[in-house]
Order: C-alpha cells, then sequence, then structure tokens
C-alpha cells in the first residue's frame, strides 16, 4: 500500500522537480520570471483548495493509526501509538516525541496542567517514598507578585486552616519569612500547604496564571487591579481535586473551572494563534490550549543504536 499511495512526500518531490524543469524550459524560451512566478503561486493556492475539498478528516482512531502507520514508513505500532496518544489528549492536546531509554516504544500522558516550577521548599513533602507533595481537594491561591511579608497572607491562612483543607500558593516567588511561617504550619500540621512559582516570566507569566485561574474557577490576586492578598477571601481562591508537586514539576488535575469560561478562554489564545506572527509564540500558546484541554503526550522511541534512534524519530515526529 504504501509503495502505492505513500504519504505525499515522494510525490512532492516528483512535482518540484517538474515545475523547476518546465519553468527553466518556458525562461529560456522568453517567459518573464515574475510572470512565471505568479503563475507559478495562483497554481499552488488553486491545487490547495481542491486537496482540501478532497481530503477526508480521521473520523476514528483506525484511520489515525493507518495514517500514522504510513506516515512512519509502514511501521504499524508506531501508527497504534501515535493514534493512541492522539485518542488520549484530544485534538487539542500536544504530543512531543522524545529518546526513549530502552529498546522499546513507549507513551507518557500528563493528565491535566502540568508547568515546569516545582516545591520551594522540601520540607512540603508528604509522600517522601516518591518525594512528591500530594494535595488533595486544595484551594488554590493566585498572586501576582513576590510574597516576603507574612501579615499579607495571615488572613487567608486562617480561612483555610478552618476550612481544613489544603492550600496551594503559586506566586512570583514566596520568600523569607513567608515561606518560613508556610513551612512551620505544614511541619506542625495546623494547615497543609505548599507553595510554587508561577510558571513563565513578565506577559506569558501574568497569561498563564489566568489560564490556571480559569481552570479552577479563581481569581489572580493582582494589585493592578486594585485587589489586596489581606482582603483575599475563600471565594478568590481556585479549586481541583489534586495537585501533585515534585522538584521540577507542578500538576493539577480536575480544576474546577466551568466548561464554558475554559472554552471561552481556549477561542481566545486560538484567535492569538491565529494573529500571531512568530513560530515561537504560536508554539508556546499551543502548548497553553492544550493545558487547558487537559492533554499532553510524551512518545518514547526505543532503538538499539543511536542511529536507528535518529531514524526511527524523523519518522514518528
Amino acid at each position: 500500500a504504501n509503495d502505492a499511495t505513500g504519504d505525499g512526500t515522494t510525490t512532492a518531490t516528483v512535482l518540484a522537480q517538474s515545475i523547476v524543469t518546465e519553468g527553466l524550459k518556458a525562461v529560456a524560451a522568453g517567459m518573464n520570471p515574475m510572470d512565471l512566478k505568479r503563475g507559478i503561486d495562483k497554481a499552488v493556492s488553486a491545487a490547495v483548495e481542491e486537496l482540501k475539498l478532497l481530503s477526508v478528516p480521521c473520523s476514528d482512531s483506525t484511520a489515525i493509526t493507518q495514517v500514522g502507520t504510513i506516515s512512519a514508513n509502514s511501521e504499524e505500532t508506531v501508527g497504534k501509538l501515535i493514534a493512541e496518544a492522539m485518542e488520549r489528549v484530544g485534538k487539542e492536546g500536544v504530543i512531543t516525541v522524545e529518546e526513549g531509554t530502552g529498546l522499546e516504544d513507549e507513551l507518557d500522558v500528563v493528565e491535566g496542567m502540568q508547568f515546569d516550577r516545582g516545591y520551594l521548599s522540601p520540607y512540603f513533602i508528604n509522600k517522601p517514598e516518591a518525594g512528591t507533595v500530594e494535595l488533595e481537594n486544595p484551594f488554590i491561591l493566585l498572586i501576582d507578585k513576590k510574597i516576603s511579608n507574612i501579615r499579607e497572607l495571615l488572613p487567608i491562612l486562617e480561612n483555610v486552616a478552618k476550612s481544613s483543607k489544603p492550600l496551594l500558593v503559586i506566586a512570583e516567588d514566596v520568600e523569607g519569612e513567608a515561606l518560613a511561617t508556610l513551612v512551620v504550619n505544614t511541619m506542625r500540621g495546623i494547615v497543609k500547604v505548599a507553595a510554587v512559582k508561577a510558571p513563565g516570566f513578565g506577559d506569558r507569566r501574568k497569561a498563564m496564571l489566568q489560564d490556571i485561574a480559569v481552570l479552577t474557577n479563581g481569581t489572580v490576586i493582582s494589585e493592578e487591579i486594585g485587589m489586596e492578598l489581606e482582603k483575599t477571601t475563600l471565594d478568590d481562591l481556585g479549586q481541583a481535586k489534586r495537585v501533585v508537586i515534585n522538584k521540577d514539576t507542578t500538576t493539577v488535575i480536575d480544576g474546577l473551572g466551568k466548561e464554558k469560561d475554559i472554552e471561552g478562554r481556549i477561542n481566545q489564545i486560538r484567535q492569538q494563534i491565529e494573529e500571531s506572527t512568530s513560530d515561537y509564540d504560536k508554539e508556546k500558546l499551543q502548548e497553553r490550549v492544550a493545558k487547558l484541554s487537559g492533554g499532553v503526550a510524551v512518545i518514547k522511541v526505543g532503538a538499539a543504536t543511536e542511529v536507528e534512534m535518529k531514524e526511527k524519530r524523523a519518522r514518528v515526529d
């Protein structure tokens, strides 16, 4: 089947060669090269539109497996892995490919929203065997500034302690006496709490804090919009069913955000993707869509040698 149809790369090469050969003949015969280029551009646009009309979207896992298998040079196991990844994270999810450490291909799927920030103190760890912090049904406090003065945090800490729920603090940074007090509260069992830095920098950090707020049905406490940390109430806090933190990452699972709000936020980011002219910005925006949609899958390619690894990874990519 691959010899008969393939995935289009060979056809594209043959077409390109034919365009170059015939184009050079036309120029040699006296045709204006700019007119020729304009003609090629028009033909490409017409061909692309026609191909869109002829194309058939993959409607199920079997079709995705077939496309993935052909693209991976008829390797069905890779096709199935790609289909499983797409099924797990959805069409808005992000699928990345990494070099594995063994001979077999593996699929890792991150549930919920994960970002690259770990706990600010190892004293927050409550699962020593795994080296992680796990919070069940926590409140989530989102702050768009550094916290070093504990007095600002005390009112909300007291309210959370009365609720008997754990608390996750996500801020630009938590340092000095504020961090020390949170650690002491945790160690004495007064209130189970953990603190992490907010992901990203500058405007991107503000945007990602807002993403987490939408996902957890919380509010970002920001002095820019006249909100004060000391006047924060439980209604301003986000919530999730579970949060897992290790030294490098924080994962928020099953945030209690409203479906309508999350969909609205995703559409807003999609609009930014369409308007952006930077590939880097587009990639970062797409990652945010995936995190809000609750899906990031990592395919780890296994191989016996480095040469085989590079060749196999190129096919999966």
